[in-house]
């Protein structure tokens, strides 16, 4: 007999066929979140490196926020954004300076969290298909050997060519399970890989905004003279 991976799907128990569509749903599932995580992480990561080096470049605090401005998506602009938010607030208040500082520090740490969080969301998804679809379609192979041994106590002679379809039948289910569970625990770890890279760079804008505030501070103060007196 010949091999046939449609033929044994059809003459598959309805159970086995429920474990195949769930898998194969499962399947386009992670390969549609993989591309859509794939070119977001990669436009964060190439927007975040672009913004860092347009701020870095501005010559003072104001005009490095509003380079920032043109492009929302960036994950730098909500940070910018909550640290502005904040550095504003603070100097309304009447707050010193080494206040205004910390208050600025917290709010840049929240929005980097912020989005992060917003980066990671999801991913959950892909490790739960990476974590379970090997264990649905083993639940799918010990259903179809329970079938075909219960096909084999109901037949008088039993010989290999009567036995050997129903088995390869279930073992089907393992194996698109692991075809499955593969590319998603592949893609969950690059994702995380590139995750880093991106927190790595939303820590050091925010390290870079924090300067920006220090300097337009200190630029701010008044400057003590000490010494000798102007006659």
């Amino acid at each position: 007999m010949e091999f046939s991976f449609f033929s044994m799907v059809a003459q598959a128990s309805l159970v086995a066929k429920a474990v195949l569509l769930l898998l194969v749903a499962m399947s386009v599932g992670s390969w549609g979140l993989m591309i859509q995580k794939f070119v977001a992480l990669n436009a964060a990561n190439r927007k975040a490196i672009l913004g860092i080096e347009r701020f870095d470049k501005a010559a003072n605090l104001r005009d490095a926020v509003q380079s920032l401005g043109a492009d929302p998506s960036s994950p730098l602009y909500y940070i910018a954004h909550q640290g502005v938010q904040e550095f504003n607030r603070s100097r309304e208040l009447g707050n010193a300076s080494e206040v205004v500082v910390d208050n600025v520090r917290r709010a840049l740490r929240q929005g980097a969290a912020s989005e992060m969080a917003r980066l990671q969301r999801s991913l959950s998804l892909l490790a739960t298909t990476a974590n379970t679809a090997p264990f649905i379609g083993l639940f799918g192979t010990v259903w179809g050997i329970m079938n075909s041994f219960h096909s084999i106590g109901m037949l008088k002679s039993v010989s290999l060519a009567t036995v050997a379809p129903g088995i390869s039948e279930a073992l089907v289910a393992t194996a698109i399970g692991l075809a499955v569970a593969v590319p998603a625990t592949v893609g969950f770890n690059l994702f995380m890989g590139k995750l880093s890279q991106v927190d790595t760079l939303l820590v050091n804008f925010a390290g870079f905004f924090l300067n920006r505030v220090q300097r337009e501070l200190n630029a701010q103060r008044p400057v003590q003279r000490t010494g000798a007196t102007e006659l």
